[in-house]
C-alpha cells in the first residue's frame, strides 16, 4: 500500500520526519513539498494560491500513477495540504482513503467568523515574522519559546530550523525557505476556501483527526466535525494544530486502526 503525504503552511514535510518514519517499514511513502516550501525554490508570489496548489496537487498524484502504477493509496495530509483533494476536481477519486490532520475547515456562521477573525491576526502575524537568522541557534533560541511548538516531542524544534531554513544567498545567516509574505497570503484565504468543503461530495472514505478543539488554538482553530455523518471524525486529547509531531504514536495508531478497518 502507498502512502502520499504532505504538510502545512510555512513548514516542509521532513518536519514529519517523528511520524512518517514510524510508516517506512510497512508502507510505501512518497513525501512531497508543497510549491515554495522545503526542497522547493521560490517563485512567482502572485503563483502562490490555493487553487494553484489544488492544481500541483492533481498533477503530482497524476504523475505517481504514470511512474508507479495504479496500487491502494492513502493520502495523508496536514492543515494546509487537506485541502488540495478536498478541493480538487476529482474530490478524492484517485485515493483509497484519506486521513487529514486537523484541516483548516470551517462552517458559515459563528465558526467561521471566529476562524476569520484568526485567519487575520494569524496572516498579519505571518507577514511580520522575523524571515533572517544569523545561526540556526539563534532561530531554535526563539521558537523554543512559541506555543506552537511547546508540546512536540525532543528534537523538533531543531528539525524545524533545519527544515524551514536556508542558507542566505548572500552567505550571512539564514533566512525561511517559505519567505513570510507567502505564508501570510495562504493564510489570508483559509477561511474563503475551508468554508466551501462539502465531505459528502467526498469519494473516498475520509478520516479527519482534529486537535483538541477545548485546547486554546495556538493557529486557526480546530473545528469539532463530529456531527458530519460522511466522515469517520476524531480528536486527539490535548494535541494542538501541531499533532503528527506531539503525538505521533497516537496519530500512527489512528492512521492504522482506519486504514485495516476500512481497506483491510
Amino acid at each position: 500500500m502507498r502512502l502520499i503525504l504532505s504538510h502545512g503552511n510555512g513548514l516542509a514535510v521532513d518536519l514529519y520526519y517523528p511520524f512518517w518514519s514510524r510508516l517506512r517499514k510497512d508502507f510505501d511513502l512518497i513525501i512531497y513539498d508543497l510549491r515554495n516550501h522545503g526542497w522547493n525554490t521560490v517563485g512567482n508570489l502572485n503563483d502562490h494560491s490555493v487553487p494553484t496548489l489544488v492544481n500541483d496537487h492533481d498533477r503530482i498524484i497524476e504523475e505517481i500513477n504514470n511512474q508507479f502504477g495504479q496500487k491502494l493509496q492513502v493520502g495523508v495530509y496536514h492543515s494546509l495540504a487537506s485541502l488540495t483533494p478536498l478541493l480538487s476536481p476529482s474530490k478524492g477519486g484517485e485515493y483509497s482513503a484519506l486521513v487529514l490532520f486537523d484541516p483548516p475547515i470551517c462552517k458559515p456562521g459563528r465558526s467561521y467568523f471566529d476562524f476569520e477573525e484568526a485567519a487575520v491576526r494569524m496572516s498579519r502575524s505571518a507577514g511580520r515574522r522575523t524571515f533572517r537568522f544569523k545561526t540556526k541557534n539563534s532561530f531554535t533560541d526563539l521558537y523554543r519559546i512559541f506555543p506552537t511548538f511547546k508540546w512536540a516531542v525532543p528534537g523538533v524544534v531543531e528539525l524545524l530550523a533545519d527544515t524551514t531554513l536556508r542558507e542566505s544567498a548572500d552567505g550571512e545567516g539564514f533566512e525561511l525557505r517559505c519567505p513570510r509574505e507567502y505564508e501570510a497570503q495562504i493564510i489570508a484565504y483559509a477561511s474563503v476556501y475551508g468554508v466551501f468543503i462539502d465531505f459528502s461530495e467526498i469519494r473516498c472514505p475520509t478520516k479527519v483527526v482534529g486537535a483538541d478543539p477545548t485546547v486554546p488554538s495556538s493557529y486557526l482553530p480546530s473545528l469539532n466535525l463530529s456531527d458530519i455523518s460522511s466522515i469517520d471524525y476524531d480528536f486527539l486529547p490535548d494535541a494542538t494544530h501541531m499533532l503528527q509531531v506531539e503525538q505521533p504514536e497516537e496519530c500512527v495508531a489512528v492512521m492504522r486502526e482506519f486504514i485495516e478497518t476500512t481497506l483491510g
